[in-house]
């Protein structure tokens, strides 16, 4: 079996040049909010299916949305969003449950910095995809399940995109 990618790494793809473009037209909580739902609904079944028992990716997403609700400070938050980076690394071996831990913690940690929701698509995406087709399936199809992916990511946004967002989050990617 040929080693397993752990993330999409090509940040000139049309499919991320255009998730990227979206991004930086929306708020930091806009986005924070849009990656922490995607994340529940879509990643942390894909986790939960490896290890029910482990909870520390859906703590992240509830620390989080208690940070945006105000109820929760970023000091009490952010050693919760790092154990769902460490159970991203303890669970190697298993790209699919570590790809979406990894973007599960991604996403949580958008609270802090609005770049890290993009982790949404590079990791996620993947995690996605080798849960459909296996890690065993060429690049390239595992590469345009993933860039599929990452539409339905883009129309997720889309659809709580604020028009005219007054505050964009001042995103500086430091990929190019």
């Amino acid at each position: 079996m040929a080693k397993t990618r752990k993330m999409l790494s090509d940040w000139r793809a049309p499919y991320i040049q255009s998730l990227m473009k979206l991004i930086e037209t929306q708020s930091k909580g806009t986005l924070a909010n849009w990656a922490v739902d995607y994340s529940e609904q879509v990643l942390l079944p894909l986790w939960n299916k490896h290890y029910p028992d482990d909870l520390r990716p859906q703590n992240a997403l509830n620390a989080a949305r208690q940070w945006l609700s105000g109820s929760m400070k970023l000091p009490q938050v952010k050693p919760i969003i790092l154990e769902c980076h460490a159970a991203a690394r303890q669970s190697e071996g298993n790209p699919v449950a570590q790809a979406a831990a990894r973007a599960i913690g991604q996403c949580a940690s958008t609270i802090h910095s609005a770049r890290h929701c993009i982790g949404l698509a590079f990791y996620g995406a993947l995690a996605v995809a080798y849960d459909q087709l296996g890690t065993d399936s060429p690049w390239e199809q595992i590469e345009q399940f993933a860039a599929d992916e990452c539409c339905r990511m883009e129309a997720a946004l889309r659809s709580v995109s604020v028009e005219d967002e007054p505050n964009p989050a001042k995103i500086d990617w430091k990929c190019t």
